[in-house]
């Protein structure tokens, strides 16, 4: 598996041993409709992420992600092929300091 980049997101600390990283994504395409939310849900719950996806006015699907590294490079790698019946036409690594807040769960913003 590709190993990302800490350049793609903001690690904090929440004590010594608790190293955690941010993503904040938008994924263009065709990727409303076919599901892709409550796949990007399921695929955060089984990853073992935290934080939420919603569809964008222009088509598109937001999502902020925390975790582990290793739980965010499975949770990306996933998420970047989406689920059967969409089409994935590119992947942009937004600021993580833009994804605002998040709690220990995994939800679906409308």
């Amino acid at each position: 598996m590709k190993r990302l980049s800490h350049s793609l997101w903001r690690p904090f600390y929440a004590g010594a041993r608790n190293e955690v990283g941010v993503l904040h994504l938008v994924i263009r395409g065709s990727v409303q409709g076919v599901g892709f939310r409550y796949f990007t849900r399921s695929t955060a719950q089984r990853c073992g992420v935290a934080g939420w996806v919603r569809n964008r006015d222009d088509g598109a699907v937001e999502i902020a992600a925390s975790g582990s590294d290793q739980a965010l490079e499975s949770f990306l790698a996933i998420v970047q092929r989406g689920p059967s019946g969409s089409r994935i036409d590119g992947v942009e690594h937004l600021p993580a300091g833009s994804a605002g807040e998040f709690g220990s769960t995994f939800s679906v913003r409308r």
